[in-house]
């Protein structure tokens, strides 16, 4: 066998010139020009826009932003193209409109809630806001007088019904097609991913035309909370269904190998697994409900009076108050519709905050309470194994009235 030394062979110089030695790239990070490339081209595009204006009928602002991030854009690819090839240039300017993406949407998000709690935020700071009614403040009264209570009440009834509907029969469901692989399951499957894209509106005709109309009832906080409930079933089964089905499959067939049945393998298993995909699912589904106005319009009226019956009378929700103060044009409602703008964003930041932090623990997370409870009941087991060791060990009477040794 014959081994060949790699610094015998000789490499003519046409050969070792023709290929030259790659150059890993750095793919995280930034480089030491980058950002000089960026404030360059920032000038320039700057510059060109506010010299088009000058010399132009373009002076709207918009138009002016357009040009300015044209040119931004050309004039980086360019001044990356000086230093770098082709494909570093190409994944410049893709880093670029992608960063640029993000920023707008972060931006217009931030105008918004900056803004709406901005114009809120006189009437939340005082504490009458949160404990009486519209029912003694006319549209000239100041904000130091009536609130919002009444819409709180309201929404509290409708979503605590809509979620004790909907939570047990959303999770049953999205068991039973996690279980089920047969074509009923695919139809229901089909028309629960069709319900999630219908309008709200039609949940608040639906209750409208059959509890109201058909059935005789008044419009009242069940009504709506009837109307939510429609609303939030198909998101509650469909977000279910995806956390059930993202469980091993080896989790399933452990249980199986062990001999436990389908059912116990599912209720003892899979719901354990993904118990945080379940929850996170309940929470998207009342975030998705709580924000709604025309299905409590049509099935539970207006009213600024307090109602805490669910059953009989008109009662109202924040989404729905908003709706009609800020539809009144009156300087006061209109600080009292941002303000309970502010209140669903409040909701809706510290749900979804929910969400994300129960959606980000993994299978078999506990949480201190739960660590507590294991830690004692593993306490109480190790107590009464060494109990049922003593007892086996004490010696007892013999037949003969001698004592006997144990037997273990």
């Amino acid at each position: 066998m014959v081994v060949l030394d790699p610094q015998a062979i000789e490499v003519s110089p046409l050969d070792r010139g023709a290929r030259p030695p790659q150059r890993r790239r750095k793919l995280t990070g930034a480089k030491r020009v980058s950002p000089f490339n960026v404030v360059g081209a920032a000038v320039v595009g700057a510059s060109v826009a506010l010299l088009l204006k000058q010399l132009t009928a373009l002076t709207g602002p918009l138009g002016l932003v357009m040009v300015a991030y044209l040119v931004f854009v050309v004039v980086y690819a360019v001044l990356v193209s000086l230093t770098d090839d082709a494909q570093a240039v190409r994944d410049a300017v893709m880093t670029v409109l992608m960063a640029s993406t993000g920023v707008l949407a972060f931006g217009a998000l931030a105008l918004v809630l900056i803004y709406t709690v901005g114009r809120g935020w006189a009437a939340v700071r005082h504490a009458n806001f949160y404990t009486h009614d519209l029912s003694a403040a006319g549209p000239l009264a100041p904000l130091t007088s009536g609130g919002m209570a009444h819409a709180l009440v309201g929404t509290v009834w409708m979503v605590g019904i809509a979620v004790v509907l909907t939570v047990p029969l959303g999770l049953v469901a999205a068991v039973y097609l996690d279980m089920s692989r047969g074509r009923p399951a695919r139809f229901f499957r089909t028309v629960v991913e069709a319900m999630t894209a219908l309008p709200s509106i039609l949940a608040g005709l639906f209750i409208y035309a059959s509890w109201i109309i058909a059935f005789g009832f008044q419009r009242s906080g069940l009504a709506a909370g009837l109307a939510l409930s429609v609303m939030m079933l198909p998101y509650i089964i469909r977000a279910a269904d995806l956390a059930l089905r993202l469980v091993p499959g080896n989790l399933r067939e452990a249980a199986a190998a062990l001999g436990a049945p389908g059912w116990r393998g599912e209720w003892q298993v899979v719901i354990p697994t993904a118990r945080s995909g379940l929850a996170t699912a309940v929470i998207l589904g009342v975030a998705r409900a709580i924000g709604e106005a025309s299905p409590v319009l049509l099935t539970a009226g207006y009213t600024m009076y307090m109602n805490a019956d669910p059953l009989k009378g008109p009662m109202v929700s924040l989404p729905l108050a908003t709706l009609k103060l800020a539809q009144a044009g009156i300087p006061a409602y209109t600080t009292r519709a941002f303000g309970c703008a502010t209140l669903l964003l409040v909701v809706i930041v510290v749900l979804f905050a929910t969400a994300r932090k129960i959606g980000g623990w993994g299978p078999g997370h506990l949480t201190p309470r739960a660590q507590r409870r294991v830690v004692a009941e593993s306490r109480q087991d190790a107590a009464r194994f060494a109990r049922k060791h003593d007892r086996t060990t004490t010696p007892g009477p013999g037949i003969d009235g001698r004592t006997l040794g144990s037997t273990t």
